[in-house]
């Protein structure tokens, strides 16, 4: 605090000295005025600890206005030689002080300035770097305009400037979502804003006018996000025949659900779906991965958007909404979401689809358990799956023959979006493990139906490929599940719930198989994007996280390549605290994973080729070169929007 007096004294002299003013006792006068909030750790009733909760991401309801009434006190000389310590998060200063100290800036810990009632005739940039203010209060002074840079103190709640002498508001004023109580009373602004600002809900109308035209004044930035990079992390396998293709996964962010209570952060034309499903179109064929699986999709968009467009570029779908919708009347049902997947119709065949209902799943298989049936049959979160046939023509040899024991190829695809609310990590698990368990059956049945006896009862005989908002984190009990094989039914994201006397029909083992506390898949899954590859995978406001996925599974399918993140410096330099954003459509970014597809040289049963069915090579083994590229191309200048 010493620092920050002295540096207003000797800053104040200098404009005293720069006004003709020779005498520093008036400088000393009004810089000892400043007044120095503080709380002490013995004051129980007023204490305020800037370490005891976040004020980024603190929710609005949770907003405690400073009381003009709290108590304070200043600590001794002998108290502070104690070692006693203080916690103050607010500031006041008063006196007439026509200028502020630089030292005033390196205080980012406050969470309340009072500036009022002083003679300031301009706020600095850099006031925006006490990023933890909630309260300014800069009324009564002589401010004839705001720093554009004022828009970046997104925490703030209350923001007064009455009684000053301002004639404009910066635009970036509107990105002060979180704004409560905004004073502009007394200042001889435009009769337009004061009409808009008087309405009722009137500093929450003026906001979000402020934020609606920002663009018009081309300060959101009108460059591009630079291109995401190309992550490489291995070679194909050239000693034998393989398959390449290329898989996305992309959460598009469902119209219903870009609010401007959700996201108050974007304009609302932005949020606007016409304007948003252009650009998430051009990631999609930017990007022209051979799979494509979407979550949150709009029923009537499938149908009258996505499914159009993309049969265009020579793609099929498969779609299934939220259980909800066969409840619903036709007007309301094409408004639900629900889980998609295209693809290449030059490359694959459908030979199966499926939809996982898990309201349905958990209402068969609750074994009269309470919480199955309060908790995960409410929620009515759907997966589907599409088994795939690829075409012969993705099947190469070097030397450009086909071999006749590799005319059909088998793949499955899975696609699953995940209950939301983070205090429901026990029904996300069960969702995760339902949908395992119907993917196991799948695969049973197709290879029994296809008469496959050799590979029967094989989980991994028809390689998988799993895509997912799985809703959770990577050190979540549903990532534990996938990417190790199973959990312990007294994981704590059970939360002690009585859960065990169903789960074990989920077990890989089935009902009847060997007594154990662990419930396991028998899939030998590998996420895509491991060692932090990708920083977030959600980026709003609130939240950074990676909740989406794609694993796959092994030793059949290996991962060449993913796209990486968007450059976060880019993030950073224009200010984007969370998405989406005028250049980013959705608050989910997509993942996208080039990936190998091992093949035997021969292993035919019935005209199909089912990789868990392999034949054993002697010494006669030949050893084959092949390389396969299957049309595959790099995104070599894909952006999130172009």
């Amino acid at each position: 605090m010493n620092q920050v007096l002295d540096s207003w004294r000797r800053e104040q002299e200098e404009e005293e000295e720069e006004d003709g003013v020779r005498g520093s006792e008036k400088a000393k006068a009004l810089c000892m005025k400043a007044k120095l909030r503080s709380r002490m750790s013995w004051n129980r009733a007023t204490e305020i600890t800037f370490t005891s909760f976040s004020v980024t991401g603190m929710p609005k309801e949770k907003y405690d206005p400073p009381d003009p009434r709290r108590m304070y006190t200043i600590m001794s000389s002998e108290e502070a030689a104690s070692g006693k310590k203080s916690y103050w998060a607010e500031l006041e200063i008063s006196g007439k002080v026509r200028s502020l100290s630089t030292a005033l800036w390196s205080l980012t810990h406050l969470t309340a300035l009072h500036i009022s009632d002083n003679s300031l005739s301009r706020i600095p940039p850099d006031i925006s770097k006490l990023h933890n203010l909630v309260y300014l209060d800069l009324s009564s002074n002589k401010i004839r305009s705001l720093p554009a840079e004022l828009g970046n103190m997104v925490s703030l709640r209350e923001l007064l400037l009455n009684n000053n002498q301002l004639r404009v508001l910066p635009f970036e004023l509107g990105k002060l979502f979180q704004l409560q109580t905004l004073g502009l009373k007394g200042n001889p602004l435009a009769q337009d804003i004061m009409n808009l600002y008087q309405e009722p809900d009137g500093t929450r109308r003026l906001l979000n006018y402020l934020l609606d035209n920002l663009a018009g004044t081309k300060r959101v930035p009108t460059e591009q996000p630079p291109p995401r990079s190309w992550v490489h992390l291995k070679e194909p396998d050239r000693t034998r025949p393989t398959a390449l293709f290329s898989v996305m996964c992309y959460n598009v962010l469902c119209d219903k659900y870009a609010t401007r209570q959700l996201y108050g952060y974007c304009p609302s034309w932005a949020l606007n779906w016409e304007y948003r499903k252009k650009s998430i179109m051009q990631e999609i064929l930017s990007c022209s991965a051979d799979i494509i699986s979407l979550q949150e999709v709009e029923t009537e968009q499938y149908y009258n958007f996505f499914l159009v467009e993309l049969k265009e570029h020579g793609y099929e779908g498969f779609f299934s909404p939220k259980s909800r919708a066969r409840t619903m009347s036709e007007s309301d049902r094409k408004h639900v979401d629900g889980c998609a997947v295209f693809y290449k119709t030059d490359k694959f065949s459908i030979v199966q689809k499926h939809t996982v209902e898990f309201n349905q799943l958990a209402m068969a298989n609750s074994e009269g358990s309470e919480v199955m049936l309060n908790r995960v049959m409410t929620k009515d979160n759907i997966g589907v799956a599409v088994l795939l046939e690829l075409h012969k023509e993705m099947i190469e040899q070097s030397a450009g023959k086909h071999l006749p024991s590799m005319e059909k190829q088998l793949l499955l695809i899975a696609n699953a979006h995940m209950h939301w609310d983070p205090e429901y990590s026990d029904v996300k698990l069960v969702q995760t493990m339902m949908f395992l368990s119907e993917v196991k059956n799948i695969v049973d049945k197709a290879t029994r139906s296809l008469k496959l006896s050799s590979v029967s009862g094989e989980t991994n005989a028809i390689p998988l490929v799993l895509c997912a908002d799985l809703n959770s984190l990577p050190d979540s009990g549903v990532v534990e599940y996938l990417s190790t094989g199973g959990v312990d039914s007294t994981h704590k994201d059970f939360k002690d719930l009585r859960y065990i006397d169903c789960l074990t029909n989920f077990n890989c083992n089935g009902k009847n198989g060997t007594s154990s506390s662990r419930i396991t898949h028998g899939f030998k899954l590998k996420s895509a994007y491991e060692n932090g590859l990708m920083p977030y995978t959600n980026y709003t406001f609130d939240f950074k996280g990676v909740i989406d996925y794609v694993f796959y599974s092994q030793p059949l399918l290996n991962v060449l390549g993913v796209l990486g993140p968007l450059d976060p410096h880019w993030l950073h330099d224009n200010n984007i605290t969370g998405c989406p954003h005028p250049h980013i459509p959705s608050d989910h970014f997509s993942l996208f994973a080039q990936l190998e597809l091992l093949l035997p040289f021969s292993s035919l049963v019935n005209g199909l080729h089912v990789p868990g069915c392999r034949e054993n090579t002697s010494a006669g083994f030949i050893r084959l070169t092949v390389c396969w590229t299957v049309g595959f191309r790099l995104p070599t200048a894909y952006s999130r929007v172009r």
